[in-house]
């Protein structure tokens, strides 16, 4: 059945005049005509009677007319929707975010993104760098947002936001507080507060490793929070990407041997069709002022409250 079939019955059905139903339909009476007769052919009966000065529905036009109704308004639904879709009045965007990346860089720029698009609801998911890679592959993201240390695969598409400085964190009254730069060899014999989540943990271990370099582990967490409180409560050290740090009263200072360094990107599925809600995101991180925003960052002295 043709929907602009089931529209000249429901508005034939209502004033029950042929004449009348074409021209609300904008259409001629002999095409009405026949796109009643077409849908009394595919449901195999008639739907109305034609008499003289008593044109009215049949038994079967009486019972289809509800369904036909309900046919057409969810058919008008969808479109309105499709329509508010493509526009961005009514959309939805998944991001997933990488769980090491710290809020404060990236705040504005969901801010700005939800104030140009304030039709589009931002449903963010955080998650490792594996686990939202495979999320973006199976299509439960629309965008994803993180890094490894290896490069992306070719089918994925990765733009560059920012990068960071890995830095050492430790409480002030920590003795590695009193250096001014942190070199692997000063860590032999601390004590490592481990970010299990650290995209960057297993290459710097082995680092380490093939340094002769030892360290305890008296702690391990996949929570940042819980690894920074901890240096903070002066258990130990823990190595951290510069902007990932959000609790006040942490000393950072940079690791200059080796000089760990990371990129993080947007990423997105090659040859995959897009919805508009994407574009916007892409144009917006494309747009933001991602140097600005990175020259504002967290000196290497004690962090204020």
């Amino acid at each position: 059945m043709e929907l602009h079939e089931i529209r000249y019955f429901l508005a034939l059905s209502e004033v029950l005049n042929f004449t009348r139903a074409a021209e609300a339909c904008n259409v001629t009476q002999p095409a009405l005509t026949r796109a009643i007769k077409s849908l009394e052919d595919k449901l195999g009966g008639v739907l109305i009677h034609r008499e003289r000065g008593n044109t009215h529905l049949t038994e079967l036009g009486r019972m289809m007319r509800p369904y036909f109704q309900e046919m057409f308004t969810r058919m008008e639904e969808a479109k309105r929707r499709a329509r508010s879709f493509a526009k961005l009045s009514e959309a939805r965007l998944t991001v997933g975010v990488m769980c090491t990346i710290g809020p404060s860089k990236m705040i504005d720029l969901f801010g700005e993104f939800t104030a140009r698009n304030p039709g589009v609801e931002l449903y963010l998911r955080d998650g490792a760098a594996g686990s939202l890679e495979e999320m973006l592959v199976k299509g439960e993201l629309d965008v994803a947002i993180y890094c490894k240390p290896d490069a992306p695969s070719d089918a994925l598409h990765a733009l560059p936001l920012f990068g960071e400085r890995f830095v050492i964190a430790v409480a002030e009254s920590h003795p590695l507080a009193r250096l001014s730069e942190i070199r692997l060899a000063d860590l032999d014999g601390q004590s490592y507060l481990s970010r299990i989540n650290c995209e960057f943990r297993d290459v710097i271990a082995e680092i380490r490793e093939s340094r002769g370099i030892a360290i305890r582990r008296p702690y391990a967490s996949e929570r940042d929070d819980w690894i920074q409180c901890m240096v903070l409560a002066g258990l130990g050290f823990t190595l951290i990407p510069e902007f990932a740090v959000t609790v006040p009263g942490l000393v950072m200072r940079p690791l200059v041997d080796p000089v760990v360094e990371r990129e993080v990107n947007l990423i997105t599925v090659r040859g995959r069709p897009h919805a508009p809600a994407v574009g916007a995101f892409v144009h917006e991180c494309r747009r933001y002022p991602w140097l600005t925003k990175m020259r504002e960052g967290p000196s290497m002295a004690v962090a204020a409250a």
